[in-house]
């Protein structure tokens, strides 16, 4: 049964999982935290893709053995082995009297095989403290997972009324410095950043993380015809920062040709209604193993991307500004719903102050028969 020293200790390892993220993709964010006599005698997270897990970096810094004492983990240990062998084999040897598991893995690979292997080897373990907090940091993963899909994030910049340039088109800079930091550390934070090819032909954009030490996102730019310049700055540089083209079977092969040719990958995608079918185009990226999308599109791309239900999260970053107009464009474009019961609807809300801006975030409501999340 969950006690208050065993919340106590897990939110010292959920705080630690925290430190991996935007690093660790597409494995989950976990941390560990070893606690023997009232002591916390060793604690770790899993740093990066393909390094040593939580478990593993929080047995090595232990200051003792941890025979006698009660591990803490986020998630499940893993029971196979990937790029790192199974951690509940080496929890088994190590001998800890308890361990208590913050979340079950749903990885078919895992999904409850390392709480068995530990209990076969006769340590008692607790399941589910502070197991929604778990799920909530991974819920990237958790999505991926399930749906075999990434988990896309529609970020948008916005004036008080709603609107995200003028009607002559300027929108640099709608909202101040320090949001515009925060929507960077999102670059760095998820695996890809997707925009429609208007953006790259109006802003020339480079879609990468300037943060010291951040990670550049995969560029994803959906592109029906391939209309992209050759000049364009998402072009350049791709043996640190890939661009995936996304497009259809209407673009020549010699456009095909001369981009692949600068380094780009090209995906040819089922076409709907003459554009890119999105739903095609996130399970290709699945398949490349990209979990995770940061939407940065325009208001064309927005629409289709909810229409299409491939979002999973908004961020809005709202601005102290008023810019008035009929024609000033909004975040989102197209038709719109003719009924208020038809809207998309969101839940969890919630709001941060970002410098003078004020950061929205909230949750799609999922239909009753999509994927879970």
């Amino acid at each position: 049964m969950e006690n208050s020293r065993d919340r106590q200790y897990m939110e010292q390892a959920l705080c630690l999982a925290k430190k991996g993220e935007g690093f660790v993709s597409p494995n989950p964010m976990v941390g560990a935290v070893i606690v023997k006599d009232g002591r916390v005698i060793g604690s770790g997270y899993h740093r990066q893709y393909g390094g040593p897990h939580a478990e593993v970096n929080a047995v090595a810094e232990a200051k003792e053995d941890i025979a006698g004492a009660t591990v803490y983990v986020t998630l499940e240990p893993c029971a196979h082995y990937g790029k790192t062998p199974p951690c509940a084999d080496m929890l088994a040897e190590k001998k800890p009297a308890r361990v208590v598991v913050g979340s079950l893995d749903p990885n078919p690979l895992v999904a409850g095989k390392g709480v068995q292997k530990l209990r076969d080897a006769g340590i008692p373990v607790t399941v589910g403290v502070l197991e929604a907090q778990c799920r909530e940091l991974n819920r990237v993963f958790f999505h991926y997972i399930a749906a075999k899909r990434p988990y896309v994030v529609m970020k948008t910049a916005m004036t008080l009324d709603g609107k995200i340039a003028t009607v002559t088109g300027e929108s640099q800079w709608i909202t101040g410095e320090e949001s515009r930091r925060d929507a960077h550390y999102l670059r760095c934070k998820y695996t890809g950043i997707m925009v429609g090819v208007n953006t790259i032909v109006h802003d020339n954009a480079r879609l990468t993380c300037r943060l010291e030490q951040g990670k550049n996102p995969v560029r994803i730019v959906v592109d029906s015809c391939l209309r992209i310049p050759l000049s364009a700055n998402v072009l350049k540089e791709q043996e640190s920062n890939q661009t995936i083209l996304a497009t259809t079977s209407q673009a020549s092969p010699l456009a095909v040709q001369k981009l692949e040719a600068l380094g780009a990958r090209v995906l040819r995608c089922r076409s709907k209604d003459g554009r890119v079918d999105l739903g095609d185009l996130m399970d290709r990226l699945g398949e490349l193993g990209i979990d995770s999308v940061l939407l940065e599109g325009g208001a064309t791309l927005n629409d289709a991307a909810l229409r299409e239900g491939i979002v999973q999260e908004v961020v809005a970053y709202i601005a102290p500004k008023i810019i008035g107009g009929a024609q000033a464009l909004t975040p989102v474009e197209g038709a719109g719903t003719a009924r208020l019961q038809d809207a998309y609807q969101l839940e969890r809300m919630r709001a941060e102050p970002v410098g003078q801006d004020i950061k929205l975030s909230a949750y799609i409501r999922q239909k009753a028969n999509a994927q879970p999340v």
